[in-house]
This record gives structure tokens, C-alpha cells and sequence, in this order.
């Protein structure tokens, strides 16, 4: 069960214990404190719902001594996505946000563009990645996922398909590397030019 926004263990972004530079001088933040949004009514409407896709996101996060800070599991909607993630991009606690599910080619798959009316700035380059290293395992169905990131309100997000497979491969392969990083640019001019 997440921790509530009183927890003493969960600090604010810009926490100058989180916050070190890499070898290349720019800033970083670690652990990280995540939050996870499951996009999917059949699951929402569901008595005890599964989550193997978001249970999967924060088994590799936390095997990386990242914590989840919060989760969320809400139908597909514009309106149920907004106002979850828009909650989590008001918790100064929450360093980056994943949403999983809901980035197909139905008419029910909103995600990426319930996220992106949230954007300041889109990270184009996640998603094409994301394609590139599916396509790797299956092929040209990859044209069909809309996976994107972007920045909003100083805090990255990234919107990921729904399957086990899928979160697995966004969360090796890019996250776990790019989120600290990411956290650490997006935020930087929060705390001024040295946050050491």
C-alpha cells in the first residue's frame, strides 16, 4: 500500500539528499520516488482488480531502490486520467509519473492523448525509442502503440502500453536509466545551478 503524502521517508524533489551530478556534471536524482496510473475500466470496474502491468513497474523500480510512492488504477477517459494525474503533478513528493495502458489504436485508447494535454514539453525521442526496441520483439504490430513521454510541471511522465512485456521493456531499457537524469534537468531550476 502506498505511503501517504505525511510519510517521513518521502521528501519533496528538490531535496538536497536526493540530488547529486554525474560524471558529467549534470544534475540527478536518486532513489527516485515514483507514482504508477493503470489505465483500464475493465480493471477499475473490477472488485479485486490485477494489476500485472503496474505490479511490474514497481517491482523493477524497487529492485532499483526506487520507491512508489502512489498508484492509481482508473477507467479509460480523458477526465479520470486528468484528474489523476494532475493529484500526483500537485505531490512535490512524486519525481516522475508512468502510466500504463491505454495507448493502442482503439477508440477507447485516450492515454497518450489525455498526458499530453498536460505536456510543456514532449520527449519525442521515448517513444520512438520505445519502437525501436519493440519492433525488436514484435515486429511492425509496434506501429500501433502511441508510448510517448513528455515534461509537465517540472516532473517527467511517460505513458506506456499496458502489457507485462511491454512495461518491462520501457522500464529496463529506458526508464530506470533516464529517469534520474531526467528528474534531475526537469527540476534543476528549482533549486538554482549547484544542487550540491
Amino acid at each position: 500500500m502506498p505511503e501517504t503524502p505525511s510519510d517521513p521517508d518521502r521528501t519533496a524533489t528538490t531535496d538536497s539528499a536526493r540530488r547529486t551530478t554525474d560524471d558529467h556534471g549534470h544534475d540527478i536524482v536518486s532513489p527516485l520516488q515514483a507514482a504508477i496510473i493503470t489505465v483500464s475500466t475493465s480493471r477499475a470496474n473490477a472488485t479485486d482488480p490485477e494489476d500485472p502491468g503496474g505490479d511490474r513497474i514497481e517491482s523493477l523500480l524497487e529492485a532499483a531502490d526506487h520507491r512508489v510512492v502512489d498508484r492509481r488504477l482508473v477507467p479509460d477517459g480523458i477526465g479520470p486520467i486528468q484528474r489523476a494525474l494532475d493529484e500526483l503533478l500537485d505531490d512535490p513528493t512524486v519525481d516522475f509519473v508512468i502510466a500504463t495502458g491505454g495507448t493502442g489504436a482503439t477508440i477507447d485508447d485516450v492515454t497518450p492523448d489525455a498526458v499530453s494535454e498536460r505536456f510543456d514539453r514532449e520527449l519525442p525521442g521515448f517513444g520512438e525509442l520505445f519502437r525501436q526496441l519493440s519492433y525488436e520483439e514484435i515486429g511492425p504490430r509496434t506501429i500501433a502503440s502511441r508510448a510517448t513521454a513528455g515534461i509537465a510541471r517540472d516532473t517527467p511522465v511517460f505513458v506506456l502500453p499496458g502489457s507485462r512485456n511491454a512495461v518491462e521493456l520501457a522500464t529496463e531499457a529506458i526508464i530506470l536509466d533516464e529517469a534520474p537524469h531526467l528528474v534531475g534537468l526537469s527540476t534543476r531550476h528549482l533549486v538554482g545551478p549547484n544542487s550540491e
